[in-house]
């Protein structure tokens, strides 16, 4: 048995930051100099360092809640709304005591990863991977979830700039014990290239367009291209990583090379490679929510690409205010008072907007579309509009909504927008989007109860909306469930006693039924339970699930007496991995919504964003007695 380790070979150049001319253009007789030169690189470096099921959503329909005959009621469907499937994820939302205590995975962390620190933990997670004998990996339980928990959750406790020290060390690395044999060195340079590649595939977008990451991966290409002189079996994990990169090369035999004249078997390979540059790779089209303002404090909200032209956004807001374009211009806002006008044909991006700018629609003399306050005629036209409209199909355009913004949420995204030590600046844009539709929902149904001047139909509205939020809840879509719910609860609209007594009698018990899921006590028991039961796909409360997150990384140490606590890292992982676990399956057919024109209200949300006008509206229905 060894009894000590070896210091670490590591090259001059990987003590500090990458050097783009040294890693890149290194030779090999200053890489066989520096092998004798490598007394303490590895002690300078410890602060460096499932199977889908039916495609369907199985719901049953809440026809009783649509129908206003007093012989039904809500005990005769009540069962029905949620079936608990056998194979129903043991995680949900539950409290972290329900599930680490019986957590095995978790007591391996304690035992195996209790005393690393951040350069360490990835010798550890090497020691714990285990590969085939062709290279291919093993995928156990155990060794899957080490090395998920790893990748997600690095950002928490080191850099990303860390972890590239880190795998350049432990590859470049001759020997990292004293007898470790070639098979041993090799089958550890797999391994690396084995998180490397899980890594690019777990973060994806998050290392596009990152110079540092690029130099990086350049940097280890051509390691790997070295290798194949000593290690011909590499040739495969070079395909893969050339695949990676999208490098466009060609192998040629240099005869004159020493290699070729002592090892007959290997060939002298000189890439010549033509790096993709980040530049010039093709961006992926995202989807943006536009703020449109048409008047003081109200805006329309549009989901439209990334590089759409402000014709198109004219015409939607025209369509949805059911106004002529051709009367209409956009204009940049700031908070200064300029404006800049923007042509029709002149793409909108919304990174060129900064945090203090808006997006507004005038008329063609620069007034506002829609004036603060609008007359009866206008209010009384969009409320009476979404009367019209049937409660499910309401509700299944909520719910087709906010999963087409839910299916691009990746578990990365949840750790760099609440404990990242790096900053991804747009790259948590697919999470920001959902959180933006969740608040974009409580306007809404605030802003349609509240621009209504008649008793009777804000009665209607507020019987309209509780069915709209038991059939969010029947299809599994807690995001805008809750949405609805504390629309309603809010002190603009809960303060309107005379319109909540009008409502009947079994639409208000219906309504304190669902408001006991969205009750905060004993964190969220009713909700966690509830959830915890539902089959997938469905759609967490995500604002909840963040909550959990930052509890779980500010109420736990990273460090315990200077050693890595990886049983707060594993806390956090299963946290995340309910995103993965709600994506299991796909929307099923039965919830994709009708082209029908009449849901343009519901697609293009119109809210009043102003607590202030809000409150005004307010006072204005039932004034202060």
């Amino acid at each position: 048995m060894c009894s000590r380790r070896e210091q670490q070979n590591v090259d001059p150049c990987l003590d500090g930051k990458l050097m783009p001319a040294v890693l890149v253009e290194q030779e090999e007789d200053e890489e066989e100099e520096g092998t004798d030169d490598s007394s303490s690189s590895n002690g300078s470096s410890n602060s460096a360092g499932e199977a889908a099921g039916v495609p369907t959503f199985d719901v049953p329909y809440f026809r009783y809640i649509d129908e206003e005959e007093d012989g039904e009621t809500e005990d005769e469907h009540e069962g029905e709304e949620e079936e608990c499937s056998s194979s129903s994820y043991s995680r949900s939302l539950s409290s972290p005591e329900d599930d680490f205590g019986d957590s095995s995975v978790s007591r391996r962390y304690g035992s195996a990863w209790g005393a690393a620190t951040p350069y360490r933990a990835l010798g550890h997670l090497l020691n714990h991977l285990r590969l085939e004998a062709d290279g291919s990996h093993t995928g156990s339980r155990d060794s899957d979830t080490i090395l998920y928990d790893f990748l997600l959750t690095y950002l928490v406790y080191m850099s990303t700039s860390d972890l590239c020290q880190s795998l350049l060390g432990h590859y470049c690395s001759k020997r990292s014990t004293a007898c470790e044999d070639m098979t041993d060195i090799l089958l550890r340079k797999r391994k690396i290239l084995l998180i490397v590649s899980q890594w690019n595939t777990l973060y994806r977008d998050f290392l596009r367009d990152n110079e540092y990451i690029t130099l990086f991966l350049k940097s280890l290409y051509r390691f790997v291209l070295d290798d194949l002189y000593d290690y011909p079996s590499l040739e495969k994990e070079l395909k893969d990583f050339q695949r990676l990169l999208s490098i466009q090369h060609r192998h040629t035999v240099d005869k004159s090379s020493p290699y070729r004249k002592s090892k007959g078997v290997h060939k002298q390979i000189s890439a010549q490679e033509n790096w993709l540059h980040p530049g010039t790779m093709p961006r992926e089209e995202r989807e943006v929510l536009y703020r449109l303002y048409v008047s003081e404090d109200s805006y329309i909200s549009v989901k439209a690409q990334s590089s759409v032209r402000a014709q198109h956004l004219l015409s939607l807001v025209a369509d949805r205010l059911d106004c002529l374009q051709e009367d209409m211009v956009l204009a940049a806002l700031t908070y200064a008072g300029e404006k800049a006008l923007l042509p029709p044909q002149d793409s909108v991006f919304s990174d060129c907007l900064s945090s203090v700018e808006r997006l507004q629609v005038y008329r063609k003399d620069l007034t506002p579309v829609m004036s603060p306050l609008t007359d009866d005629a206008q209010q009384q036209q969009g409320t009476t509009h979404l009367l019209g409209l049937n409660a499910w199909d309401v509700a299944i355009t909520l719910t087709s909504f906010d999963w087409s913004l839910f299916e691009c949420v990746h578990e990365p995204e949840l750790i760099c927008f609440t404990c990242s030590r790096d900053a991804y600046v747009g790259h948590t844009g697919a999470l920001e989007r959902l959180l933006q539709r969740c608040n974009e929902v409580q306007l809404w149904v605030m802003t349609q109860v509240l621009l209504c001047s008649s008793l009777c139909t804000r009665v209607q509205l507020l019987k309209k909306f509780i069915k709209i939020a038991a059939h969010c809840k029947a299809q599994r879509n807690m995001n805008s469930f809750f949405a609805i719910i504390m629309g309603l609860n809010t002190a603009a609209i809960s303060r309107l006693s005379q319109t909540w007594e009008k409502v009947p009698g079994k639409f208000r018990k219906l309504f304190s039924e669902l408001e006991t899921l969205t009750d905060p006590s004993l964190n969220h028991k009713a909700y966690r339970t509830t959830f915890k039961k539902m089959k997938t796909p469905k759609l967490p409360f995500l604002p909840l699930l963040l909550k959990d997150i930052t509890f779980i990384h500010e109420g736990n140490k990273t460090f315990l007496d200077n050693l890595l606590n990886f049983d707060k890292l594993h806390m956090i992982a299963e946290s995340a991995r309910l995103i993965k676990h709600c994506q299991l399956d796909p929307m099923g057919d039965m919830l994709r919504p009708k082209d029908n024109p009449d849901m343009t209200c519901v697609k293009y949300l119109h809210v009043i964003s102003s607590q202030e006008t809000l409150f005004d509206l307010s006072h204005r229905l039932e004034p202060r007695p």
